[in-house]
């Protein structure tokens, strides 16, 4: 297609019907109002002035020049808009979602078709205002997002908490904590930036008061009823990024109206994700666009269902930019062939199926509550330690089983299965199953794993108490990998009882017995699929330069006090301070977070984290600091936060979210 001009509107109010109004931005192709062009929706929290301006600099105007309209709306309370934020993915949103989904089919630029697109938060209400069928929708890109919110989201995964939890109700607080920008409201601001400071709420009040699978999990996971969806839809993820999962569940579920892509990224867009080999996120997009808005005959819909990257022995570094592999593509995505391996006398990893039923062999089980601080961030936004690390400090606090040395590489794709029997020596427990590639130098790259909270062995609507010292069955689903061990390596699965920090500890710690001649692994076999390259992006650097007044910087520490028998984990991330050149905005991020445990006391557990987030012009400034706390008792999760805001340095507001005990629910 011949490129075009376009134009940028910086700011577009949109009035609501209940007259709220919404700030948008707009890329608008030239001569749209003569000859109208479909538009591309995405609809976020994170602030178009700031926060997303970069990513979407990146592509929105690529979308314009190939004649596609881009209009990135700022939901309630964030950004320009009025109002505040109630929460994640709620009714409002969602119905906010499909009323701007009319509004943009109705204007005489709109050609009257809406696609609808977004990675995280934006990938998430694509999926589910797309159940919803507003009638405009006609086509969806989701980019690390989940069909389930409960087991595939930054809550909880099989029941186990996850500390991710409160980073991000601390991120939420930060981030709609922040005042819109005076240049585009005028002296509206800090009225606005008042009623959103004493209204936004405390979103992990809300997050943890359903411990378990209810309704409030149940609504917005597609999975639920995948015939909602009745459009195309694209689902993207990276084998590095906690949402792995979702692009395989999708075309499992939505069948032909699917087609799933999965590298080896973190939780980025493919045309800038790291690590590479990156892909032409733009051009694939846009011939999606063309064919399910326009009506194209470009062959978009004749992609295979599945394309995966496989990851070829990859080895753990500090820093990741380009992993080795090689893509694949599968035509139609059925459940994989399984190969199968189980557990000899002597604790070795064999493949095959044991001859006979093997009388029980118990080995105990209790892992330092320390274990897992090789495992990285639940997301990844950066190709360091926030990726999963060499294992072998996790795998001393580990029961390991390891292979002989493969005599042949070895592929795989989909989701491991583990089986075991295990006794609890208490009435909970949790357990980590990592696969784990032991190279010949001993190097352990984890390629999989999964967590289950063994309350929720049944399902994670009724969880229900262990009986010490009954033996009951485990079937666990490991998370999707798509990975070559070569030839010469070792496949070992790790087994432990903890994985801290990225798990919380049950309030029991006794260990388990496991009857290892129960334990299965199945493997999904690559099977029959074609290998195919895939185009990368024509511009290596594709997001946009702006004016760097203080250089980002981030890191990781563990610290063992051994003296006073005490772990912590330290997280620095500081974005930098950096000025957008055409608004004069400078902003910064600073988060700073710590969990300490002790490594036999579960209930020594506490964890801290604080974004301080700055905004600045020549005369103007203001800064938020949001603080979210969790610590724990045998019966009760103990959270609080505190909010404070500054304008000029002069403390103009603090809200206290006042100490707050909820019960654990066999959690």
């Amino acid at each position: 297609m011949t490129s075009r001009g376009f134009t940028t509107i910086d700011n577009e109010w949109i009035t609501l019907k209940d007259g709220t109004r919404l700030a948008a931005r707009i890329w608008m192709p030239d001569g749209a109002n003569e000859d109208p062009v479909p538009a591309v929706f995405e609809f976020l929290p994170y602030r178009k002035r700031d926060g997303t301006s970069p990513r979407d600099e990146s592509t929105y105007p690529v979308f314009a020049a190939a004649g596609i309209a881009g209009v990135r709306v700022d939901i309630r309370g964030s950004g320009e808009s009025d109002g505040v934020i109630d929460g994640e993915y709620t009714e409002r949103e969602l119905a906010d979602a499909c009323e701007l989904i009319a509004w943009i089919a109705e204007q005489p630029w709109s050609n009257g078709s809406v696609g609808m697109m977004g990675i995280s938060w934006g990938g998430f209400n694509s999926l589910q205002v797309a159940a919803l069928r507003p009638p405009a929708l006609k086509a969806v890109i989701s980019i690390a997002s989940t069909v389930d919110r409960y087991n595939d989201d930054i809550h909880y995964k099989n029941g186990c908490h996850l500390s991710a939890q409160l980073s991000w109700a601390a991120t939420m607080l930060g981030y709609q904590s922040r005042p819109p920008d005076p240049a585009l409201v005028g002296e509206r601001w800090k009225e606005m930036w008042l009623e959103r400071l004493a209204g936004e709420p405390f979103f992990m009040e809300e997050w943890l008061s359903h411990q378990r699978r209810d309704d409030f999990w149940r609504h917005g996971s597609i999975s639920e009823d995948f015939s909602r969806v009745e459009i195309p839809t694209l689902v993207i993820a990276g084998w590095a990024d906690g949402y792995r999962n979702t692009p395989l569940m999708a075309v499992e579920g939505l069948g032909g109206k699917a087609k799933a892509l999965i590298g080896p990224w973190v939780h980025k867009y493919p045309h800038f994700a790291w690590p590479k080999p990156r892909t032409d996120f733009h051009g694939e997009a846009i011939a999606w666009w063309n064919k399910w808005l326009r009506g194209a005959d470009n062959g978009i819909d004749n992609l295979p269902q599945a394309r995966a990257y496989i990851l070829d022995a990859v080895s753990p570094a500090p820093r990741r930019d380009s992993d080795p592999g090689f893509w694949v593509a599968k035509e139609i995505w059925s459940p994989p062939q399984m190969q199968c391996f189980y557990v000899e006398q002597f604790g070795r990893l064999t493949e095959g199926m044991p001859i006979q039923q093997a009388p029980e062999h118990s080995a105990y089980l209790r892992s330092p509550l320390d274990t897992g601080t090789a495992s990285g961030e639940y997301f990844t936004l950066k190709p360091d330690a926030e990726m999963a690390v060499d294992q072998r400090c996790d795998d001393a606090g580990s029961l390991t089983f390891d292979t002989m040395p493969l005599t042949g590489d070895h592929d795989y794709l989909g989701r491991p299965v583990v089986t075991l029997g295990l006794r609890s020596r208490a009435a909970s427990g949790n357990l980590c199953m990592r696969l784990i590639d032991v190279h010949p130098d001993g190097t352990a790259t984890r390629v999989a794993f999964g967590v289950i909270n063994l309350t929720h062995r049944e399902g994670n609507a009724d969880p229900k108490p262990l009986a010490p010292d009954e033996k009951v069955s485990i079937r666990l689903v490991l998370d999707a990998c798509g990975y070559r061990f070569r030839k010469g390596h070792r496949i070992r699965l790790s087994l432990s009882t903890s994985y801290w920090p990225m798990i919380l500890p049950p309030p029991d710690d006794e260990g388990i017995e496991i009857d290892t001649a129960s334990l299965g692994l199945a493997m999904p076999m690559l099977g029959e699929h074609q290998r195919i390259d895939l185009k990368e992006p024509a511009n290596p650097d594709p997001l946009p330069r702006y004016i760097e007044h203080v250089g980002a910087a981030t890191k990781r520490q563990v610290v063992r006090d051994l003296s006073g028998n005490r772990t912590e984990y330290h997280i620095h991330e500081d974005t930098g301070l950096y000025e957008h050149p055409q608004t004069g905005l400078s902003t910064r991020q600073l988060r700073e977070e710590v969990w300490s445990i002790s490594p036999d006391d579960p209930l020594s557990m506490k964890g801290i984290s604080t974004w301080t987030c700055d905004m600045r012009r020549p005369g103007w400034f203001v800064r938020t600091v949001a603080t979210a706390r969790i610590a724990c008792t045998r019966t009760e999760w103990i959270i609080s936060a505190v909010v404070t805001a500054f304008e000029d340095d002069v403390q103009i507001f603090e809200k206290v979210f006042a100490e707050k005990r909820i019960a654990r629910d066999l959690m």
